[in-house]
C-alpha cells in the first residue's frame, strides 16, 4: 500500500486528512494501493489547479475496522430510526434493520472496497478561503439525502457533487451511487458499476504495516457480523428509539 499524505507531500499537492478516529479508538489510515497512488495524486493536482483542496476522509479499512464499524452504535440507531419510518413507526423486523445495515456498511469483504485498499471517501475545500464546497451535507451523512443524486438536495448541492464527482472520474474511478462521498476503481464494486465483466484487480486484504504487504482475505463472501451477532444490538437500538 502507499502512503497518501506521505505522497502527496513529496508530489507537492495539496491536500487534507481526517484525524478522527473511524470507531472507537482507531485511527483512520490513509493508506491505498500502490497502483492507484498516482491517479488519486493526479485528482489532487487537478483539483488544486481549480483552486480546491482534496480531503482525504478515509482510505483502507482493516477487518476488524470494518467489522466495528458495522456494529458503531450511532449507525445502529439512525438505521432503526430510518426502519421506522419506513414501517410508519412500527418496531421493523430485526431482519429488515440487519439488511439496511448491510447497505450502509458493507458486511461481507468483498463488497467493502475500503477493504481492497481501493476506495476513498472524500470532501473538498476552497484553496483559499477554506469554505468546503458544499454538497448539501458534510461527511458523512447517512439518510435520503446520501445517494449522490438524492431528489431531496437543491440543485447547487447537486452541481458541485457532480463537478467533483467529473474530476475524480476523469482520473478513472468510479463513484458509489448510494454514498456522494465514495469514490473507488479496479475493485469489484468499480467493475460492477463500471459494466466491466471481468474479475477486478484489486480484492480484499488484510495489511500488515510493520512490513507493508497485504494477504487475500480467502472467504470474501462470509459476513463481518452475520445477523445472530448483530441482534443483541438491533434490540438495544430498538430500545434506545423508545427511550
Amino acid at each position: 500500500l502507499a502512503d497518501i499524505p506521505a505522497a502527496a507531500e513529496a508530489a507537492g499537492v495539496e491536500m487534507l486528512f481526517s484525524d478522527t478516529e473511524i470507531v472507537d479508538d482507531l485511527d483512520r489510515v490513509h493508506f491505498i494501493r500502490e497502483g492507484l497512488i498516482d491517479d488519486l495524486l493526479a485528482v489532487g493536482r487537478d483539483m488544486n489547479a481549480r483552486g480546491w483542496v482534496l480531503k482525504i476522509e478515509d482510505a483502507f479499512r482493516s477487518r476488524e475496522m470494518q467489522t466495528r464499524l458495522g456494529r458503531k452504535r450511532e449507525i445502529f440507531d439512525m438505521i432503526v430510526r430510518k426502519c421506522m419510518w419506513e414501517c410508519n413507526g412500527e418496531i421493523p423486523a430485526p431482519e429488515l434493520v440487519f439488511r439496511r445495515a448491510q447497505v450502509l456498511i458493507a458486511n461481507q469483504p468483498l463488497y467493502g472496497t475500503h477493504m481492497s485498499a481501493s476506495a476513498v471517501d472524500i470532501s473538498v475545500f476552497d484553496r483559499d478561503s477554506r469554505n468546503e464546497i458544499w454538497r448539501g451535507f458534510p461527511y458523512l451523512e447517512m439518510s435520503e439525502c446520501t445517494p449522490m443524486r438524492s431528489p431531496f438536495i437543491t440543485a447547487q448541492d447537486l452541481r458541485h457533487r457532480l463537478q467533483i464527482t467529473s474530476i475524480v472520474e476523469a482520473r478513472g474511478f468510479v463513484h458509489y451511487p448510494h454514498e456522494f462521498w465514495h469514490y473507488n476503481k479496479d475493485d469489484a464494486m468499480g467493475n460492477l458499476l463500471a459494466g466491466i465483466d471481468a474479475p477486478a484487480r484489486y480484492g480484499p486484504v488484510d495489511w500488515d504495516p510493520r512490513t507493508n504487504t497485504v494477504k487475500t482475505i480467502e472467504n470474501r463472501l462470509q459476513y463481518l457480523n452475520p445477523l445472530d451477532a448483530m441482534e443483541a444490538e438491533i434490540t438495544s437500538a430498538l430500545e434506545r428509539s423508545h427511550a
